[in-house]
């Protein structure tokens, strides 16, 4: 049985596995939804939960229309629900579509199209998904890697390093990220909502923005798990201030910011390119790409856009679909929409391209970027956009 906390971090994280354990019902609007419901979160003291949809709806709740939560019990939903729990029941095996199909009793083609439909991810990627959030989890709770990965239902460790990047990094950097860091961090009210910024003493290193202080503190932990985090209360820090005022539109750039945040040497060439977008333009995932000399990498673009530490600072909402929709963001897309409009742009795409050379805006901007593992390179200085970025790039990379 979940705990609260513990439905509260699969719902605000939209968790695939969490599908069919529970229903979170919001007092604000009066309805319940499933945990990966599309709709924006609302604050945490605003949510309860309920194990069926007719507990919720004898508490007075009435069914989402975006996530359709009665629709669960219908026969299509009932089977994916029933191969999603034959997944997780099951983490060792790597059961192929033709065979998870015989469980649920239907075809391979009509399992892999419905799953699909319903659950936003096929049979596979979900089986995945599983995997590593039992990686995570396992690594969080203090096990050894070997241990973490083997429960976890890989075959041998050779798995999970190959596919680091679904980490963020190695299993063993996981486990120790943040380990001898002293983070000091503090949460303010903003006209987008609660933001926390928090700092090491050579920088920023995590900006969030969200609803509740809960989200975002658990937020700052999965970024450091074994980070010593403080918090702090009283009158704000200059840094913290200087965000404040930038929300409120009163200051224009961020640039005296120092930041301190760790990716790989992809993530950091996107991130460099970010600070290098003029505040009132915009650029489509695949303008970065073409920049950064990988035109087939918008995907990639768009993962170092989501995996950003440091909104605001790092502007990766700045980054819009092709037709300058406003595309996805860590924090909802209505704050997105919100720090454009602050910055003069409505949804439309400046779309010169971003390898061009932009005027300065008269402020070196010095971003220091390490390995995931604490291990650097010497650093090199690139021109982007007529400032200085200053990148410590991962070793080997």
């Amino acid at each position: 049985m979940l705990d609260d906390e513990t439905k509260w971090r699969a719902f605000s994280g939209r968790v695939p596995s969490a599908e069919g354990e529970f229903y979170a019902a919001i007092r604000t609007t009066g309805v319940y939804c499933r945990p990966i419901c599309p709709s924006k979160r609302p604050r945490r003291e605003n949510v309860e939960f309920f194990s069926t949809p007719d507990a919720a709806e004898e508490a007075g709740y009435r069914p989402c229309l975006r996530c359709r939560p009665r629709e669960a019990d219908d026969p299509q939903r009932v089977w994916v629900r029933k191969a999603c729990d034959y997944i997780r029941r099951n983490p060792e095996r790597s059961a192929t579509l033709s065979e998870l199909a015989v469980e649920v009793g239907v075809s391979a083609s009509h399992l892999q199209r419905t799953f699909k439909k319903v659950m936003g991810l096929t049979p596979r990627q979900y089986r995945e998904a599983c995997r590593v959030e039992r990686v995570k989890a396992g690594l969080r709770e203090g096990k050894t890697v070997r241990s973490a990965v083997h429960n976890a239902g890989y075959g041998s460790t050779s798995w999970i390093y190959s596919g680091a990047s679904k980490l963020g990094m190695t299993p063993s950097a996981y486990k120790l990220y943040g380990k001898s860091m002293k983070i000091t961090y503090r949460v303010v009210e903003s006209r987008l909502g609660r933001v926390l910024v928090a700092r090491t003493p050579r920088g920023v290193c995590y900006l969030g923005l969200a609803d509740t202080d809960g989200e975002l503190e658990a937020a700052l932990r999965r970024e450091y798990p074994a980070a010593e985090l403080t918090r702090e209360y009283g009158k704000p820090d200059k840094w913290t201030r200087e965000v404040l005022e930038y929300l409120e539109g009163r200051l224009v750039r961020l640039d005296d910011i120092p930041v301190e945040v760790k990716g790989t040497s992809f993530q950091a060439g996107v991130w460099s390119l970010l600070r290098s977008i003029p505040r009132g333009s915009t650029r489509t995932y695949e303008d970065v790409a073409r920049s950064m000399g990988s035109p087939a990498a918008a995907r990639a673009v768009g993962r170092a856009c989501a995996t950003n530490p440091v909104s605001l600072l790092i502007p990766c909402h700045r980054v819009v679909g092709k037709s300058g929709a406003i595309a996805g963001y860590a924090w909802g897309t209505e704050r997105k929409k919100a720090l454009l409009k602050t910055e003069g742009i409505n949804s439309t795409t400046n779309n010169s391209f971003l390898g061009h050379t932009y005027p300065s805006r008269g402020t070196n901007e010095t971003a220091l970027f390490v390995d995931k593992d604490g291990t650097t390179k010497p650093k090199h200085s690139e021109i982007r956009g007529g400032n200085l970025i200053q990148i410590t790039q991962n070793k080997g990379t």
